[in-house]
C-alpha cells in the first residue's frame, strides 16, 4: 500500500478558539464541503459529528478534541488534491488540556473569531499556546451575519490585544443580515452568495462591486502593507509604486505565515454557510505541510546526543503519543503523530519517556495491534502509514501522553507535553459497596486519558480526591464515571488536613498501673516535650541515666508517643513539629512489659501536649495568579477576603502582572470559579501548597468546637 498524497500536499491543522466562537459548526462546514459528510450536523441540535460524547451534545460544547482527514481540491478545483487531518478542539477553559496537547502535533491552526465577541479572553489563551508552540496560523472571522458584527473592529482589536501582523486577504460584503459575501483583496473579484441556496454551495465571482471598489483597494494596501513588514522586496517594489502580481503576494503570504510573520485574516458565516470554501482555500495555500515544518529534534536515550528525525518516509520510525482514550468498542486507543517513517500495522516498537520523578530515561517494548484513520468516533483499519500522518492506534498498553513511540534499532525522546497543574479538587465517594472497587479503576483509566485530572487518597480523612482545571471539568468527570463506567458518586468538600503542634516546652508523667491480682501491668515514665521549627516532624530521644527504664522498654515509649502524634488533644488532627525526651521513670521486675510501657508513653505524651499550649495549624497554598493589568485590584481584594497575604505583584510583557500571594487552604474552595468571573476568565491561577501556619483563634475555636460536637 502505498502513500494517498505526497507530503507536500499534507496539512496537519487544528480549529481553535474562545468558547462559542464557531468552531465546532466550523469543521462541520469543511467536512460537508469536502465531501466527507453528506449532512451537516448543527451543534444546537446535538447532531454534530465532531461532538460525539453525550455530554457534549447536551450541553452544545466540545469537551474533547476529535480527528478527522478529509480531501480538498480548490473551491475552484484548480488544485492538486490536499489531505487535510484536522483537530477540533474545545473553547472552554477546563479543557485547555485539549488544545495543548493538539498544538504540540499539529503543523498550522485556523483560529476562528467570533464577529461579534472579537478577541475573547479564551482566545488569548489558546494564542499564547500557538505562540509557544510556534504554530503558523490564519484568522477566521466568523459569524458576520449575527447582530453586531464587525470585522473592521475585530482586526483593531488582533492587532491590539494580541499583537499580530495581520494581512487581510478578504473584505466582506455587507454585515449582519446584510452580509452577502466578500471581496478577494489579491485578485480583486468578489464572491456573492445566493441567498435561496440554503447549502451555499453556489456563490457567483463577478467583479468588485462599485459602491466597495474605493474601501476594498484601501484594504488591499493594508494587506500589502502587512507583507512589506517582512518582505523587502514587496516593500521596494510597493514604496515605488509598482504593481504586484497574484502569484507575487500569494508567495509572499505563504513564506511569511509560515515564517510567523504574518497572520492572514478572512470572513465568513459558518452557519449560513458563506466563506469556508476559502476558508479551506487559504488552508492549503498559507499553512505548512510537514516538509515546510522540518525535522523534529528529540535525544537518544542511551547517549543522549540530539537526534533529528526528517519528514521521510525511508527515515526511522518516530511518532509521538498526544491523547489517550478508553473506547468501549477496542479499548486503550492512543492517537500518535508521526514525524518520521512509515508503521506498520503489527509492528515491534519501544516506548521511550523520561521519567519525571528520577529524570532518567525509561525505554519499554510494545507491540501495535492495529492502525487506525480516525474520524470523530468512527474509524477505519489501515495496515500502514506514513510520516506526516495523524493515526489512532491500538496496542499500545503501557504508554501515556508525551510519551514517543519509535523503532528499537533507533530509539529517541522527542520532547514531552507540558500541562498545567490542576486547580481544584473535590472528594468523591461511592454510593454504595459495589461501586467501591470500580471507582478506583474507572478513576484511574480517566486519568491515564487526561493528564490535568489527579486522583489520590487522602491518608488521613480515607477520602478519594479528584483534582482538575474547574468546576465544569470535575462535573463531566463524574458524568463520565457513571454513564461510561456505571460507577454512582457523591461528590463534596475535601476536608482540610489541619496539623497540631505545641508552643512551650513542658515536663510530664505517664503511669500505667495495674495490679490487682494475677499478673499485673507497670508501665512509668517521666517525658520531656518542647517545639520544633516547621517541617522539623517529630524527634525521639532517650535520655535514661542509672537503668531507672530497662533499655528493652524504651521503644515501647517510643510506640507509644507515635501513637499520641496520630491524633492531637485539641481537635484529633495529627501532631508535628516537636521533640519527646524520657528523662526518667520506674518499672517493676515482674509487672512490667512492652505494653505496659507502650501505654505509659501514650498517656505522658497526652499529657504533655495538654499543658504545652497546643495550637492548630492549617496548609497555606502558594497562589500566583497571571492577571491583566486592568483586574489587579479585584484580584488582590478577593486573596485579602480569603485571609491571602499579597507577597508581591510583577508587570509583565503583554499587558499582564503577575500577582504572588499565600492563602490557607481552607479559604481557596471555589476559588477558580469566582477569579473566572471576576475577570471574565481572563486570569490564569497556579495553586501550589506552601507550608502550615497557625490557625487565628477565632477560628481554631470553631475548628475544635465543631470537631468535639462530632465526636
Amino acid at each position: 500500500m502505498a502513500r494517498s498524497h505526497p507530503l507536500e500536499l499534507v496539512r496537519n491543522i487544528g480549529i481553535a478558539a474562545h468558547i462559542d466562537a464557531g468552531k465546532t459548526t466550523t469543521t462541520e462546514r469543511i467536512l460537508f464541503y469536502t465531501g466527507k459528510t453528506h449532512k451537516m450536523g448543527e451543534v444546537h441540535e446535538g447532531a454534530a459529528t465532531m461532538d460525539w460524547m453525550v455530554q457534549e451534545q447536551e450541553r452544545g460544547i466540545t469537551i474533547t478534541s476529535a480527528a478527522t482527514s478529509c480531501f480538498w481540491s480548490g473551491s475552484k478545483k484548480d488544485k492538486a488534491e490536499h489531505k487535510i487531518n484536522i483537530i477540533d478542539t474545545p473553547g472552554h477553559v477546563d479543557f485547555t488540556v485539549e488544545v495543548e496537547r493538539s498544538l504540540r502535533v499539529l503543523d498550522g491552526a485556523v483560529c476562528v473569531l467570533c464577529a461579534v465577541g472579537g478577541v475573547q479572553p479564551q482566545t488569548e489563551t489558546v494564542w499564547r499556546q500557538m505562540n509557544k508552540y510556534k504554530v503558523p496560523r490564519i484568522i477566521y472571522v466568523n459569524k458576520m451575519d449575527r447582530l453586531g458584527a464587525d470585522f473592521f473592529s475585530v482586526y483593531d482589536r488582533v492587532k491590539e490585544r494580541l499583537g499580530a501582523n495581520v494581512a487581510p486577504i478578504q473584505l466582506p460584503i455587507g454585515a449582519e443580515s446584510g452580509y452577502l459575501g466578500y471581496v478577494d483583496l489579491i485578485t480583486m473579484k468578489a464572491a456573492l452568495y445566493d441567498t435561496d441556496d440554503d447549502k451555499g454551495k453556489t456563490f457567483r465571482e463577478v467583479d468588485c462591486p462599485e459602491d466597495i471598489r474605493e474601501l476594498a483597494a484601501q484594504w488591499r494596501e493594508k494587506m500589502i502593507e502587512s507583507i512589506a513588514d517582512f518582505d523587502d522586496t514587496i516593500m521596494e517594489r510597493f514604496l515605488e509604486g509598482e504593481e504586484i502580481t497574484e502569484f507575487e503576494i500569494r508567495a509572499a503570504l505563504r513564506k511569511g505565515s509560515l515564517a510567523n510573520k504574518v497572520v492572514p485574516m478572512i470572513s465568513g458565516s459558518s452557519f449560513k454557510n458563506k466563506g469556508v470554501q476559502a476558508m479551506v482555500d487559504a488552508v492549503v495555500d498559507y499553512l505548512p505541510s510537514p516538509l515546510d515544518v522540518g525535522a523534529a529534534r528529540g535525544v537518544n536515550p542511551d547517549t543522549e546526543e540530539e537526534v533529528v528525525c526528517p519528514p521521510d518516509d525511508k527515515a526511522p520510525f518516530a511518532a509521538l503519543a498526544f491523547k489517550i482514550m478508553s473506547d468501549k468498542f477496542v479499548g486503550r486507543l492512543t492517537y500518535i503523530r508521526l514525524y518520521s517513517g512509515t508503521l506498520k500495522k503489527g509492528s515491534q516498537v519501544a516506548v521511550c519517556y523520561r521519567d519525571p520523578q528520577t529524570n532518567e530515561f525509561r525505554v519499554r517494548n510494545e507491540r501495535i495491534g492495529r492502525i487506525l484513520e480516525m474520524h470523530a468516533n468512527s474509524r477505519n483499519d489501515i495496515d500502514e502509514v506514513y510520516a506526516g500522518e495523524i493515526v489512532g492506534v491500538i496496542g499500545l498498553n503501557d504508554v501515556n501522553t508525551g510519551h514517543t513511540v519509535c523503532t528499537e534499532a533507533h530509539p529517541v525522546a522527542l520532547e514531552s507535553i507540558k500541562f498545567p497543574e490542576p486547580v481544584i479538587q473535590i472528594a468523591v465517594e461511592p454510593k454504595s459497596r459495589a461501586d467501591q472497587e470500580k471507582l478506583g479503576t474507572s478513576l484511574q483509566r480517566l486519568s491515564q486519558e487526561d493528564p490535568t485530572f489527579r486522583v489520590y487518597t487522602d491518608q488521613e480523612s480515607g477520602q478519594t480526591i479528584i483534582s482538575g482545571m474547574g468546576e465544569l471539568h470535575l462535573e463531566i468527570i463524574v458524568d463520565r464515571l457513571n454513564r461510561e463506567f456505571g460507577v454512582q458518586a457523591n461528590q463534596g468538600k475535601p476536608q482540610v488536613a489541619y496539623r497540631e503542634t505545641v508552643r512551650v516546652k513542658v515536663k510530664a508523667e505517664g503511669r500505667f498501673i495495674r495490679q490487682t491480682g494475677g499478673s499485673g501491668q507497670y508501665g512509668h515514665c517521666w517525658v520531656e516535650m518542647e517545639p520544633l521549627p516547621p517541617g522539623s516532624g517529630f524527634v525521639f530521644e532517650n535520655k535514661i541515666v542509672g537503668g531507672s527504664i530497662p533499655k528493652e522498654y524504651i521503644p515501647a515509649i517510643e510506640k507509644g508517643c507515635r501513637e499520641g502524634l496520630l491524633s492531637g488533644v485539641l481537635a484529633g488532627y495529627p501532631v508535628v513539629d516537636l521533640k519527646v525526651t524520657v528523662i526518667d521513670g520506674s518499672y517493676h521486675e515482674v509487672d512490667s512489659n512492652e505494653n505496659a510501657f507502650k501505654q505509659a508513653g501514650l498517656i505522658a505524651f497526652r499529657e504533655a501536649m495538654r499543658k504545652a499550649n497546643p495550637v492548630l495549624k492549617e496548609p497555606i497554598m502558594h497562589v500566583e495568579v497571571t492577571t491583566p493589568e486592568g483586574n489587579v485590584g479585584d484580584v488582590v481584594g478577593d486573596l485579602n477576603g480569603r485571609r491571602g497575604r499579597i507577597e508581591g505583584m510583577e508587570p509583565q510583557m503583554g499587558g499582564v502582572t503577575v500577582v504572588n500571594a499565600h492563602v490557607p487552604l481552607s479559604e481557596m474552595f471555589g476559588y477558580v470559579t469566582t477569579l473566572r468571573s471576576l475577570t471574565q476568565g481572563r486570569a490564569t491561577p497556579n495553586v501550589t501548597p506552601s507550608h502550615y501556619e497557625e490557625v487565628p483563634t477565632n477560628i481554631a475555636q470553631e475548628i475544635v468546637a465543631k470537631s468535639q460536637g462530632g465526636r
